[in-house]
Protein backbone atom coordinates (compact mmCIF):
# COMPACT_ATOMS: atom_id res chain seq x y z
CA UNK A 1 0.00 0.00 0.00
CA UNK A 2 1.64 2.93 -1.34
CA UNK A 3 1.72 6.30 1.05
CA UNK A 4 0.36 8.55 -1.74
CA UNK A 5 -2.89 6.69 -1.65
CA UNK A 6 -4.37 7.41 1.67
CA UNK A 7 -3.99 5.52 5.12
CA UNK A 8 -7.08 3.54 4.37
CA UNK A 9 -8.33 4.45 0.39
CA UNK A 10 -11.32 2.07 -0.45
CA UNK A 11 -8.95 0.78 -3.84
CA UNK A 12 -12.21 0.71 -6.22
CA UNK A 13 -12.09 4.46 -6.49
CA UNK A 14 -8.20 5.68 -5.80
CA UNK A 15 -6.38 3.39 -7.52
CA UNK A 16 -6.84 4.65 -11.00
CA UNK A 17 -5.85 8.03 -9.29
CA UNK A 18 -2.57 6.37 -7.46
CA UNK A 19 -1.35 4.68 -10.72
CA UNK A 20 -1.45 8.18 -12.43
CA UNK A 21 0.23 9.88 -9.68
CA UNK A 22 3.27 7.56 -9.63
CA UNK A 23 3.17 7.11 -13.30
CA UNK A 24 3.69 10.72 -13.60
CA UNK A 25 6.55 10.47 -11.09
CA UNK A 26 8.28 8.08 -13.00
CA UNK A 27 8.08 9.76 -16.31
CA UNK A 28 9.43 12.75 -15.18
CA UNK A 29 13.33 12.58 -13.63
CA UNK A 30 12.72 15.95 -12.15
CA UNK A 31 10.82 14.07 -9.35
CA UNK A 32 13.60 11.77 -8.52
CA UNK A 33 15.87 12.58 -5.56
CA UNK A 34 19.50 11.72 -5.10
CA UNK A 35 18.74 8.71 -3.39
CA UNK A 36 15.07 8.09 -4.41
CA UNK A 37 13.87 5.21 -5.39
CA UNK A 38 10.57 5.64 -7.48
CA UNK A 39 7.49 3.29 -7.38
CA UNK A 40 6.39 1.65 -10.53
CA UNK A 41 2.94 0.12 -10.83
CA UNK A 42 3.02 -3.43 -10.84
CA UNK A 43 -0.19 -4.78 -10.89
CA UNK A 44 -3.91 -3.00 -9.17
CA UNK A 45 -7.05 -4.64 -9.19
CA UNK A 46 -10.10 -3.76 -7.64
CA UNK A 47 -9.86 -6.40 -5.42
CA UNK A 48 -6.25 -6.61 -4.61
CA UNK A 49 -3.74 -4.21 -2.89
CA UNK A 50 -1.63 -2.28 -5.13
CA UNK A 51 1.61 -3.28 -5.18
CA UNK A 52 4.92 -1.31 -6.20
CA UNK A 53 8.21 -2.29 -7.28
CA UNK A 54 11.06 -0.43 -5.91
CA UNK A 55 14.07 0.40 -8.63
CA UNK A 56 16.99 2.58 -8.06
CA UNK A 57 16.97 5.97 -9.88
CA UNK A 58 20.28 8.09 -10.69
CA UNK A 59 20.07 11.37 -8.89
CA UNK A 60 19.22 13.85 -10.97
CA UNK A 61 22.07 16.13 -10.70
CA UNK A 62 25.12 14.37 -10.92
CA UNK A 63 28.66 15.23 -11.92
CA UNK A 64 30.22 14.48 -15.10
CA UNK A 65 33.67 14.24 -15.46
CA UNK A 66 34.42 16.09 -18.78
CA UNK A 67 38.22 17.58 -18.28
CA UNK A 68 40.65 14.90 -19.43
CA UNK A 69 43.88 14.87 -16.75
CA UNK A 70 46.91 15.96 -18.91
CA UNK A 71 49.82 14.02 -18.13
CA UNK A 72 52.49 16.03 -16.36
CA UNK A 73 54.40 18.29 -17.79
CA UNK A 74 57.72 17.08 -16.01
CA UNK A 75 57.52 13.21 -18.02
CA UNK A 76 57.60 14.97 -21.19
CA UNK A 77 60.40 17.30 -23.08
CA UNK A 78 59.11 18.64 -25.85
CA UNK A 79 62.56 19.04 -26.81
CA UNK A 80 63.10 15.64 -26.83
CA UNK A 81 60.04 14.82 -28.70
CA UNK A 82 60.87 17.21 -31.56
CA UNK A 83 64.35 15.73 -32.53
CA UNK A 84 62.80 12.08 -32.96
CA UNK A 85 60.29 14.02 -36.16
CA UNK A 86 61.24 14.49 -39.64
CA UNK A 87 62.79 17.37 -40.73
CA UNK A 88 66.08 17.37 -39.21
CA UNK A 89 68.91 17.10 -41.38
CA UNK A 90 72.87 18.74 -41.33
CA UNK A 91 74.50 21.36 -41.44
CA UNK A 92 71.59 22.94 -39.14
CA UNK A 93 70.78 20.29 -37.51
CA UNK A 94 68.01 20.34 -34.68
CA UNK A 95 67.47 24.17 -35.66
CA UNK A 96 64.57 25.88 -33.12
CA UNK A 97 66.40 29.24 -32.04
CA UNK A 98 63.12 30.88 -30.77
CA UNK A 99 62.22 28.02 -28.78
CA UNK A 100 59.23 26.78 -29.88
CA UNK A 101 59.51 23.15 -28.89
CA UNK A 102 61.63 24.04 -25.63
CA UNK A 103 60.56 22.82 -22.33
CA UNK A 104 60.82 26.15 -20.64
CA UNK A 105 60.44 28.91 -23.27
CA UNK A 106 57.59 27.44 -25.63
CA UNK A 107 55.15 29.91 -27.20
CA UNK A 108 52.70 29.64 -24.38
CA UNK A 109 55.14 28.40 -21.95
CA UNK A 110 56.20 24.57 -21.79
CA UNK A 111 55.05 23.10 -25.18
CA UNK A 112 53.65 20.01 -24.80
CA UNK A 113 53.04 16.98 -27.57
CA UNK A 114 50.08 18.39 -28.58
CA UNK A 115 52.06 21.99 -29.36
CA UNK A 116 54.74 20.33 -31.14
CA UNK A 117 52.57 18.31 -32.76
CA UNK A 118 50.41 21.06 -34.38
CA UNK A 119 53.70 23.36 -35.02
CA UNK A 120 54.80 20.28 -37.44
CA UNK A 121 51.49 20.32 -39.04
CA UNK A 122 51.81 24.10 -39.54
CA UNK A 123 55.15 23.38 -41.14
CA UNK A 124 54.42 20.65 -43.50
CA UNK A 125 51.19 22.90 -44.55
CA UNK A 126 53.01 26.28 -45.54
CA UNK A 127 55.41 24.02 -47.04
CA UNK A 128 52.92 22.78 -49.76
CA UNK A 129 51.40 26.25 -50.09
CA UNK A 130 54.41 27.38 -50.55
CA UNK A 131 55.98 25.29 -53.22
CA UNK A 132 52.74 25.51 -55.00
CA UNK A 133 53.21 29.13 -54.77
CA UNK A 134 56.66 29.11 -55.83
CA UNK A 135 56.17 27.43 -58.93
CA UNK A 136 52.85 29.56 -60.05
CA UNK A 137 54.13 33.03 -58.92
CA UNK A 138 56.81 32.97 -61.80
CA UNK A 139 54.10 30.48 -64.43
CA UNK A 140 50.98 32.67 -64.55
CA UNK A 141 53.19 36.09 -65.60
CA UNK A 142 54.20 33.68 -68.66
CA UNK A 143 50.85 31.53 -69.00
CA UNK A 144 47.28 31.42 -67.19
CA UNK A 145 44.24 28.65 -68.24
CA UNK A 146 42.01 30.73 -66.84
CA UNK A 147 42.95 34.31 -67.14
CA UNK A 148 44.61 36.68 -69.26
CA UNK A 149 47.03 37.62 -66.53
CA UNK A 150 50.32 37.31 -68.76
CA UNK A 151 50.48 40.97 -68.84
CA UNK A 152 50.80 41.68 -65.11
CA UNK A 153 53.18 41.13 -62.30
CA UNK A 154 51.70 38.35 -60.25
CA UNK A 155 51.81 40.65 -57.52
CA UNK A 156 49.23 42.89 -58.59
CA UNK A 157 47.15 40.33 -60.97
CA UNK A 158 45.02 39.83 -58.44
CA UNK A 159 43.55 43.17 -58.70
CA UNK A 160 43.71 43.23 -62.31
CA UNK A 161 41.75 41.10 -63.39
CA UNK A 162 39.01 38.89 -62.96
CA UNK A 163 40.40 36.77 -59.76
CA UNK A 164 38.43 39.23 -57.30
CA UNK A 165 35.19 37.62 -58.20
CA UNK A 166 36.87 34.19 -58.51
CA UNK A 167 38.48 33.84 -55.18
CA UNK A 168 35.61 33.65 -53.20
CA UNK A 169 35.42 30.42 -54.68
CA UNK A 170 38.95 29.28 -53.63
CA UNK A 171 38.33 30.27 -50.18
CA UNK A 172 35.41 28.07 -50.14
CA UNK A 173 36.62 25.26 -51.25
CA UNK A 174 40.17 25.45 -49.29
CA UNK A 175 37.46 25.85 -45.97
CA UNK A 176 35.98 22.34 -46.89
CA UNK A 177 39.80 20.99 -47.30
CA UNK A 178 40.45 22.55 -43.97
CA UNK A 179 37.09 21.23 -42.26
CA UNK A 180 37.18 17.42 -43.21
CA UNK A 181 41.60 17.06 -42.99
CA UNK A 182 42.66 19.19 -40.42
CA UNK A 183 40.17 20.46 -38.12
CA UNK A 184 39.38 16.39 -36.76
CA UNK A 185 42.84 15.74 -35.72
CA UNK A 186 43.06 18.46 -33.26
CA UNK A 187 42.72 18.03 -29.92
CA UNK A 188 39.19 19.09 -27.66
CA UNK A 189 40.02 22.72 -27.33
CA UNK A 190 38.53 22.74 -23.82
CA UNK A 191 40.92 19.75 -22.88
CA UNK A 192 43.75 22.38 -24.58
CA UNK A 193 43.55 24.74 -27.57
CA UNK A 194 46.24 24.48 -30.33
CA UNK A 195 47.10 20.90 -30.26
CA UNK A 196 47.40 17.75 -32.00
CA UNK A 197 46.18 14.28 -31.44
CA UNK A 198 49.37 11.95 -31.05
CA UNK A 199 48.19 9.53 -33.40
CA UNK A 200 47.89 12.00 -35.91
CA UNK A 201 50.36 11.87 -38.71
CA UNK A 202 51.81 15.69 -39.52
CA UNK A 203 50.37 16.03 -43.44
CA UNK A 204 49.04 12.75 -44.12
CA UNK A 205 45.36 13.23 -45.27
CA UNK A 206 44.86 9.64 -46.95
CA UNK A 207 45.76 11.73 -50.53
CA UNK A 208 48.61 9.37 -52.66
CA UNK A 209 47.27 9.06 -56.04
CA UNK A 210 50.70 8.09 -57.12
CA UNK A 211 51.40 5.49 -54.70
CA UNK A 212 54.48 7.32 -53.79
CA UNK A 213 54.43 6.88 -50.15
CA UNK A 214 57.26 4.18 -48.99
CA UNK A 215 55.95 1.64 -47.09
CA UNK A 216 58.54 1.11 -44.38
CA UNK A 217 59.55 3.40 -41.63
CA UNK A 218 62.93 4.48 -42.56
CA UNK A 219 62.07 5.44 -46.34
CA UNK A 220 58.87 7.54 -44.86
CA UNK A 221 61.24 9.39 -42.60
CA UNK A 222 63.47 10.21 -44.97
CA UNK A 223 60.64 11.50 -48.25
CA UNK A 224 59.12 13.36 -45.17
CA UNK A 225 62.82 15.18 -44.59
CA UNK A 226 62.88 16.23 -48.27
CA UNK A 227 59.67 17.40 -48.44
CA UNK A 228 60.26 19.58 -45.00
CA UNK A 229 63.28 20.84 -46.85
CA UNK A 230 61.61 21.89 -50.05
CA UNK A 231 58.45 23.59 -48.22
CA UNK A 232 61.15 25.53 -46.39
CA UNK A 233 63.23 26.89 -48.94
CA UNK A 234 59.88 27.05 -50.94
CA UNK A 235 58.75 29.46 -47.98
CA UNK A 236 61.89 31.59 -48.67
CA UNK A 237 61.39 31.53 -51.86
CA UNK A 238 57.78 33.00 -52.66
CA UNK A 239 58.92 35.65 -49.86
CA UNK A 240 61.70 36.79 -51.97
CA UNK A 241 59.07 36.77 -54.83
CA UNK A 242 56.54 38.75 -53.13
CA UNK A 243 59.07 41.56 -51.89
CA UNK A 244 61.19 41.73 -55.25
CA UNK A 245 58.16 42.49 -57.21
CA UNK A 246 56.42 45.05 -54.31
CA UNK A 247 59.32 46.87 -54.68
CA UNK A 248 59.97 46.76 -58.29
CA UNK A 249 56.51 46.86 -59.17
CA UNK A 250 57.86 44.41 -62.48
CA UNK A 251 57.80 40.73 -63.34
CA UNK A 252 59.92 38.06 -62.20
CA UNK A 253 60.96 37.28 -66.24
Amino acid sequence: RSAACGPHPPWRHTAPICLAMISIAAAFPSFAGPSSAAALPARASAASPLKCLKMDVPPVFSEVEDAVALPDPADFNPNTFAQTLPGISAPLGFFDPAGFCSNENGADGAATEGKVRFYREVEVKHGRIAMLAALGFPIAEQFHPLFATDDAPSFSAFQQTPLQTFWPAVVFVIAIVEVFSVIPAFVDPNVEGWAIKSDHVAGDYGFDPLGIKPADAAGLAEMQTKELNNGRLAMIAIAGMVAQEGVTGAKLF
